[in-house]
C-alpha cells in the first residue's frame, strides 16, 4: 500500500463519522416527519396533493443549490444547513411512499375494519399501517442512498463529510483520495440499503422482530458515529445570525480558548496556505480544526459570524464581493481600504498580507495566441466571438466578469464552466481557447499558456490577505503564531509551493507542500 493512499486511510474513520451522522440524522428526521405526514394526508385529496407538489419542487433544486438557500437562511455554516437540506432530500422518496401504501390498502380490507367498528386512527394504526409498512420502507431505501449521496455535497458549506475525500482530492489531482472518497461513499450506501431491505423482507414476511433488529442496529451505528471523534455532531457550530458574538468577543485582553477554525476554499495554494498556518498554530500548543473546499461567500461568512477563525482571502475579492466596489484602484489603496472596512464593519483583523498577488488574468495556449495575434485583452475583444471561453464555476458570477465584460465588450462564441481543477486541461487539450486563470498558478507556465494584458486595469489587484475572526483577533498569540507567514511569500515562492501538489511528477500532498512552504520561510528568515 502506498503512502499516500495509507495518509488518506488514516483520515477516513473521522471523516466517514461524521457521514454517517449527519446521514443517519437526516434520514431519521426524514422520517419521523414525512411518515406521520404522509399518513394523515393520504385520506386527504387536496392536502395529499399539495404536500407532495411541495416535496417534489423541493426534489428539483439542485443539492448545492439548496444547501447554499439553507446557509443562507441559517446565517450558519456547516451541520446544521446540511442537515436541513438533506432532511428536505429524504421527504419526498418517505413521503410518497407512506401516501401510496396506504392508498394501495385494499377497499374491501378497509370496509370490514370499518364494519368492526374501528375508528379511523383505530384502522390506520391497525391495519392500514401493517399493510403498507413494506411500501413505506422502500420509500426509506430509497431516501438513504439518496442522502448518503448527496451528503458528500456538503463540504463546501463547511461540513465534514466523505466529500472532504473528493473535493479536495479533485483540487489537488490526488486520485487516490478521490477513489478513497467514491468508494467508502458507495460501500455507506449499499450497507444501509441492505440493512433496510432486510427490514422491508422482515415487514412483508410479518416477521417485526427482524425489522426491529434492523432497527436497532441502525441506532447503534448512529450511537458509535455521533461518540467518534470528529463526528459531525460534535464539530458543529451553533447556528450564528450574522453579527452575532462580534461584542462579547470584543472584549479587552480577552483570550482565545478552544479549537483554532482554519479555513480554506476549493483550490490548491489555499489548501496549502491553510495547512501552513494549522502547522503554525499547532506549534505553539493550539488545537486546530481545519475546514477545507469551502465557496468564496460560504468562508467569509463564516469568519464574519466567527464559525471560522482564520482564513487567507484576497484583496480584490473581498473589494469586489463583499465592500461592492465596481472600480479598480491601486493595489495599497484596496489593500488599505479592504482592511479598513472589515475592520470596522465586521471587527476582522487584517494580519497582513502575505507578499504575493494571485490575480484573475485571462489566458491562452501560446501557439494560440500567437496566430490570432492576442497579447492584451483589447486585441481579445476583437476575434472573442469566435472563441469558446473555459471558466471556473464561481468567475461567471462574480461581479469582476461583469466589469471586464463591459470594459472590453468580450462577447465569446461559447461559454463553458469546469471544475477548477479541469479548466488549464480543457486549454491544453484545445477544448477551449481562452481561460480564467490564477496568477500564481504555476500550470500556466507548465502547460505553456501565456496572460493577456489588462490595459484599462478592469480586474482588480489580488493581493492575499491573512484574516482573523473578531473572536480570535484579541489573542495576540494567535498573531504572532501566523506572523512569520506575513510578508514572507512572494510569488515565486507561492507558485514553487503550487507546483509541488499540482505537478505532472512526485506529486505531494497540500500538507508536505506546506512544510516545505513553512520551511523555506524559516530559512529565508
Amino acid at each position: 500500500m502506498s503512502a499516500g493512499l495509507r495518509e488518506q486511510l488514516a483520515q477516513l474513520p473521522g471523516l466517514l463519522a461524521a457521514h454517517v451522522t449527519l446521514s443517519l440524522l437526516a434520514l431519521l428526521l426524514g422520517v419521523v416527519v414525512s411518515i406521520p405526514l404522509g399518513l394523515f394526508a393520504a385520506r386527504r385529496p387536496i392536502l395529499c396533493r399539495t404536500v407532495l407538489g411541495v416535496a417534489s419542487v423541493l426534489q428539483t433544486i439542485p443539492s448545492l443549490a439548496l444547501l447554499a438557500l439553507m446557509v443562507a437562511l441559517l446565517a450558519s455554516f456547516g451541520f446544521w444547513p446540511a442537515l436541513l437540506a438533506l432532511f428536505l432530500y429524504s421527504a419526498l422518496p418517505v413521503l410518497r411512499n407512506t401516501i401510496t401504501g396506504v392508498q394501495s390498502v385494499n377497499d374491501d380490507i378497509v370496509a370490514a375494519a370499518t364494519s368492526l367498528g374501528m375508528s379511523d386512527w383505530q384502522r390506520l394504526l391497525s391495519v392500514e399501517v401493517p399493510l403498507a409498512a413494506p411500501v413505506i420502507v422502500a420509500g426509506v431505501r430509497t431516501a438513504a442512498v439518496l442522502v448518503v449521496g448527496t451528503a458528500t455535497l456538503a463540504t463546501p458549506v463547511g461540513q465534514r463529510s466523505l466529500g472532504n475525500f473528493i473535493f479536495a482530492g479533485l483540487q489537488t489531482r490526488n486520485f487516490q483520495a478521490v477513489l478513497v472518497g467514491c468508494v467508502a461513499a458507495a460501500c455507506l450506501a449499499l450497507a444501509l440499503d441492505m440493512l433496510l431491505a432486510t427490514a422491508e423482507r422482515a415487514l412483508r414476511q410479518r416477521n417485526p422482530r427482524r425489522a426491529l433488529y434492523v432497527a436497532c442496529g441502525l441506532a447503534a451505528g448512529l450511537l458509535l458515529a455521533l461518540l467518534a471523534p470528529g463526528s459531525a455532531a460534535q464539530s458543529a457550530p451553533s447556528p450564528v445570525r450574522a453579527g452575532a458574538g462580534i461584542a462579547s468577543a470584543r472584549a479587552p485582553g480577552r483570550s482565545f480558548s478552544g479549537s483554532l477554525r482554519v479555513g480554506s476554499k476549493a483550490f490548491t495554494e489555499q489548501y496549502i496556505l491553510a495547512a501552513a498556518m494549522a502547522k503554525l498554530l499547532e506549534r505553539q500548543g493550539f488545537a486546530v480544526d481545519r475546514r477545507e473546499s469551502l465557496g468564496s461567500t460560504i468562508a467569509f461568512d463564516a469568519l464574519r459570524n466567527g464559525q471560522l477563525d482564520a482564513y487567507v482571502d484576497y484583496s480584490g475579492t473581498l473589494w469586489s464581493n463583499v465592500l461592492g466596489h465596481q472600480e479598480t484602484e491601486t493595489a495599497w489603496l484596496v489593500r488599505a481600504s479592504v482592511c479598513g472596512a472589515l475592520a470596522d464593519r465586521f471587527q476582522i483583523r487584517c494580519l497582513g498580507a502575505l507578499g504575493f498577488e494571485n490575480s484573475y488574468a485571462f489566458a491562452m495556449r501560446g501557439d494560440r495566441a500567437k496566430e490570432l495575434g492576442v497579447s492584451s485583452l483589447l486585441d481579445l475583444s476583437r476575434v472573442a466571438e469566435q472563441l469558446r471561453f473555459g471558466s471556473d464555476l464561481e468567475f461567471l458570477q462574480r461581479p469582476e466578469w461583469k466589469h471586464v465584460r463591459e470594459n472590453y465588450d468580450l462577447r465569446f462564441r461559447e461559454q463553458v464552466t469546469f471544475d477548477p481543477t479541469f479548466v488549464y486541461e480543457a486549454a491544453q487539450r484545445r477544448d477551449v481557447d481562452v481561460i480564467i486563470a490564477f496568477s500564481s498558478d504555476a500550470r500556466i507556465a507548465a502547460y505553456q499558456l501565456v496572460t493577456l494584458d489588462d490595459p484599462r486595469h478592469a480586474l482588480p489587484p489580488y493581493d492575499a490577505l491573512l484574516l482573523l475572526s473578531a473572536r480570535a483577533a484579541d489573542d495576540e498569540r494567535v498573531a504572532r503564531a501566523l506572523s512569520p507567514l506575513v510578508g514572507a511569500i512572494d510569488i515565486e515562492l507561492m507558485r514553487l509551493s503550487n507546483l509541488r501538489v499540482d505537478g505532472s511528477t512526485d506529486r505531494q500532498t497540500p500538507e508536505q507542500a506546506a512544510a516545505w512552504l513553512v520551511g523555506q520561510i524559516g530559512a529565508l528568515k
